[in-house]
């Protein structure tokens, strides 16, 4: 079933941050205000078709009955295959020096907060991020806005079983990261060099306890103030940065450590591939 954004400045948001949208309908006694001419502009120059319709037709499809008398009907978003997003960080690290980032999240449930997460995502470079396709957020309108329109630019992979995609990017060279307020290594004393998939999880749960036994490591963020914790897109955001901290040197000199096959432990407290702490 179709999904539908109803109201003027909804459209034009979606519009500036590249909704694809597969038509706009109009009713056709709907006065052109300045809104509306801006919707029909920016319309034309993205090259969605406009559609004048009687307003019943808007009415039957509204669900919120909030249409201002202008509906657009949005496409499906592109998802691709793991193994594409697999492509894109090998190429990656290919170019810089053994560094790759992947993101898996684990049943995140809010819209926004997927959007949020991938807008940080593309900043800093990751190849991708891994979503469930059940009990989770997807890719709506939504995100797009939290995301400014980065969802657009970045592979996002959906999945039946988080923990397998886990062990295929072992298998692919990657060390995973999983953050969690109760581990006990910091994220500075993580490390983070070379191809890593970081796993953040669910906004009231954190990560479940099979996805915590398949990472690597666990990490944790240091914490000076009162207050519990971060929300979980500013502490990704937090997290991928010291990622790209630890990885500054790529595009230089290459990168020391991390770039090749696994040598044991991960974290330097440990004798065996460890929980660490983002």
């Amino acid at each position: 079933m179709p999904d539908y954004l109803e109201g003027k400045r909804p459209l034009i948001e979606a519009l500036r941050t590249q909704v694809p949208l597969a038509c706009i309908l109009v009713a056709d006694n709907l006065k052109r205000d300045s809104l509306v001419e801006d919707i029909l502009r920016k319309a034309k120059a993205s090259q969605v078709p406009v559609k004048t319709v009687r307003r019943k037709e808007l009415d039957d499809k509204s669900e919120r009955g909030s249409h201002q008398g202008i509906m657009a009907q949005t496409l499906p978003f592109a998802y691709v295959n793991v193994q594409t997003i697999l492509d894109a960080a090998e190429a990656h690290a290919q170019e810089r020096g053994g560094a790759a980032l992947v993101v898996l999240l684990d049943h995140i449930t809010d819209a926004g907060n997927l959007g949020a997460i991938a807008r940080s995502a593309e900043v800093a470079g990751a190849s991708g991020i891994i979503i469930p396709n059940k009990r989770s957020a997807h890719v709506t309108a939504a995100t797009y806005k939290s995301s400014a329109g980065a969802i657009s630019h970045l592979h996002v992979s959906q999945v039946a079983n988080i923990s397998q995609s886990i062990e295929r990017l072992k298998k692919a060279g990657f060390w995973v990261a999983g953050a969690s307020e109760h581990a006990q290594t910091g994220i500075w004393d993580a490390n983070l060099k070379g191809k890593i998939a970081l796993v953040m999880g669910s906004e009231g749960e954190g990560l479940a306890r099979l996805t915590q036994e398949s990472c690597d490591f666990l990490m944790a963020l240091p914490q000076a103030g009162k207050i519990g914790s971060l929300n979980v897109a500013q502490a990704a955001t937090a997290c991928m940065y010291e990622w790209m901290r630890q990885n500054r040197q790529e595009t230089t000199g290459g990168l020391s450590g991390g770039a090749g096959g696994k040598k044991g432990s991960r974290n330097a407290n440990s004798g065996k591939d460890s929980q660490g702490t983002l």
